[in-house]
């Protein structure tokens, strides 16, 4: 019987080089930073336009950083301290806007999860014109804050808006204050932002019910659980990472709030619902001290990941 390299020889088939023998290492170093050159662009962009503006901020947070002023003196952490000391000129006017986002995000985030819930399961359902609405529910969404702003501040305008004249029309009060007074500010605030954004939560949802196998939806109907037990056993569960994306982000944006409150109440009354985006934006633009401004950002955004930290271990802890 022939032998193997006799065999390759009759083919004609050529040996492999002997470089190309004698260097497997080489070949699995190669592999193994192939994944890092793919990942080399957006690293660079993350660094540049990410890591590197949050280590610029720390550093305006250290310093007295006057946009108007040449020296810019070092003062470590007593924008910090300003922050939480009463007798500071900045004190109430932080608490106050930590308190209006506080109001803004406890009501708004319930609903924000609750009715994108509920109108999701309405338009799992099979019934004519179901991608009409689902359309209808999402549009509002694709609009600016600017547009919606500027709609809803002459619609909800206690005198020559269009919300009052129907409240008038059907017997209802008619001077209701909608932007200048509580809680009708908060009302106007909460109840825009859930008309404006519930559309993307609501499709969010969609995504995820359309992932629940439905075998398990038929094994819970042939076991002899109604509606309601389906949805607590087998959709709630089934949901568990979509309810955790859609909690996080929207206490986020909802904490993140500012367009609203600048263009719908402006503010009023007074400054209640001034919100803390908007004193930041105030400090650092309005009365140039940026050292203070990201003082206040970068506290602002601790808190928002002690809170996005929380919400991940409890759902963790749950599905565990």
């Amino acid at each position: 019987m022939a032998g193997i390299g006799t065999v390759g020889a009759a083919r004609g088939d050529a040996p492999p080089p002997a470089a190309q023998r004698g260097r497997p290492g080489a070949d699995r170093r190669g592999r193994a930073t192939t994944p890092y050159l793919f990942l080399a662009p957006y690293l660079v962009l993350f660094l540049v336009f990410g890591l590197a503006p949050i280590v610029f901020g720390l550093w305006l947070s250290l310093h007295q950083w006057d946009l108007q002023l040449p020296h810019r003196p070092f003062v470590g952490l007593d924008n910090y301290r300003d922050l939480f000391s009463s007798d500071s000129a900045i004190y109430g006017d932080w608490w106050s806007s930590v308190r209006a986002t506080g109001i803004f995000t406890l009501f708004s985030v319930p609903l924000l999860v609750v009715v994108p819930l509920g109108l999701a399961l309405l338009l799992n359902e099979k019934f004519p014109g179901r991608t009409f609405f689902r359309a209808v529910y999402f549009a509002p969404y694709v609009l600016g804050v600017a547009v919606i702003g500027l709609l809803w501040r002459f619609l909800l305008d206690a005198n020559l808006g269009l919300v009052n004249r129907l409240l008038g029309a059907v017997g209802l009060p008619s001077d209701t204050p909608w932007v200048t007074d509580v809680p009708w500010a908060w009302v106007s605030l909460v109840g825009v932002t859930v008309w404006w954004t519930s559309g993307f939560n609501a499709v969010i949802y969609l995504a995820g019910l359309q992932d629940i196998p439905p075998e398990l939806y038929e094994a819970a109907k042939m076991d002899g659980a109604g509606a309601w037990d389906r949805f607590r056993n087998v959709t709630l569960p089934g949901l568990r990472p979509v309810m955790l994306f859609v909690l996080t982000t929207t206490i986020l944006a909802s904490a993140n709030v500012f367009g609203q409150s600048f263009l719908i109440t402006q503010g009023a009354p007074g400054e209640q619902t001034r919100t803390v985006v908007w004193r930041i934006v105030d400090e650092g633009l309005r009365d140039n001290d940026a050292g203070r401004a990201a003082a206040m950002s970068i506290l602002f955004a601790l808190a928002l990941a002690v809170i996005s930290m929380v919400n991940f271990r409890f759902f963790r802890y749950r599905e565990d």
